[in-house]
């Protein structure tokens, strides 16, 4: 029998990836939308469906996280075998200063999208995207069984989901787990993310579109992986005969400054003679290192990290001065997948 997911945050990174996985699979893939007047779904151009498609597999919806009843009436009409809960307000600077509207849609939206499951009296698995950010100034390495003690409303938000799975699973025997996903990114990251702002300036100013990139804090250490072998990863959590918690990470930190050295290098720059520190991109409260252990996740799942971050970084590099070229060249403009 055809399975079928459904997938909030579908249009954003991790989304579309997930999307093109599961499709791949053979599933028929359900998609929550935020209405908006301009077209938010760049992402998924290259699986997107006209509604007039015979065999149509990819299914978009308009929905809200804010909205109890249009969740509750979208769970019952989709009758998902997989629910994928990827959608949040997850930008962690933004979260300081939207923190209410933060955990409104970050926090309690998690408990909408798990009480709209059990209203609906769907029987499904679900997956919550949980966040490194959880841990915060707990010292590194850190895995299921690491303290938490988040240090932005983000990582509370995300904290406050990650209880509400593990109570939903405790309480009514639903299949129920959480994803703790270290940094993970890709050509498909948004703009405003610190990689995906440091390899797009990078090429702007290889290009003499710009000159000068503002950073934040240069110290910070991530571990950063490859966004499509973490959405692989969360598929495989919903795989498994019983519900369990996972981290996903690949295990090496590295700084800010060296993300960007690397980045830069790789178009033949010189990272020092253009970024900058402006100090309104500090967070009132930062987290230093965040490093993961991921060996639950290669023991039970069979999952292991394959791109490490010096490499990701060279890959988003050339796949930002592929777009710059492409736009400068007057041919059509896409992401490099």
């Amino acid at each position: 029998m055809t399975k079928t997911a459904l997938i909030t945050g579908i249009t954003g990174q991790d989304g579309s990836y997930l999307a093109e996985l599961l499709l791949s699979k053979g599933y028929e893939v359900h998609g929550i939308v935020r209405r908006s007047s301009t077209f938010n779904t760049e992402r998924l151009d290259d699986i997107y469906q006209d509604r007039h498609t015979s065999h149509r597999r990819l299914f978009l919806h308009y929905g809200d996280l804010a909205d109890a009843v249009g969740l509750v009436n979208l769970v019952r009409d989709v009758v998902p075998s997989e629910v994928y809960h990827l959608g949040a307000q997850s930008h962690v600077k933004v979260s300081f200063e939207m923190p209410e509207y933060t955990a409104n849609v970050t926090g309690i939206g998690t408990i909408r999208i798990l009480e709209a499951i059990r209203a609906a009296g769907v029987d499904t698995r679900f997956y919550q995207a949980s966040s490194s950010e959880m841990y915060g100034a707990t010292p590194a390495p850190q895995n299921e069984h690491t303290p938490f003690h988040p240090r932005s409303p983000y990582g509370v938000s995300k904290l406050f989901g990650y209880w509400a799975t593990i109570n939903y699973r405790e309480s009514y025997g639903m299949y129920a787990v959480n994803g703790v996903l270290f940094n993970h990114e890709s050509p498909r990251r948004g703009e405003t993310f610190v990689t995906r702002k440091i390899t797009r300036a990078a090429a702007r100013i290889k290009a003499g579109l710009q000159d000068t990139l503002y950073l934040g804090n240069l110290d910070a250490i991530r571990d950063w992986g490859y966004a499509p072998e973490y959405v692989e990863g969360m598929w495989r959590m919903l795989q498994v005969d019983a519900p369990s918690d996972y981290v996903l990470a690949t295990g090496v930190g590295a700084t800010v400054r060296e993300f960007a050295d690397v980045t830069f290098t790789a178009l033949g720059l010189n990272w020092s003679e253009h970024v900058k520190v402006d100090e309104t991109y500090l967070r009132p409260a930062d987290v230093e290192v965040l490093i993961g252990d991921a060996s639950h996740a290669k023991a039970a799942l069979g999952w292991a990290p394959r791109t490490l971050w010096n490499d990701l970084a060279q890959l988003m590099a050339e796949a930002d001065w592929k777009l710059v070229d492409d736009h400068l060249s007057g041919r059509r403009v896409r992401i490099d997948r």
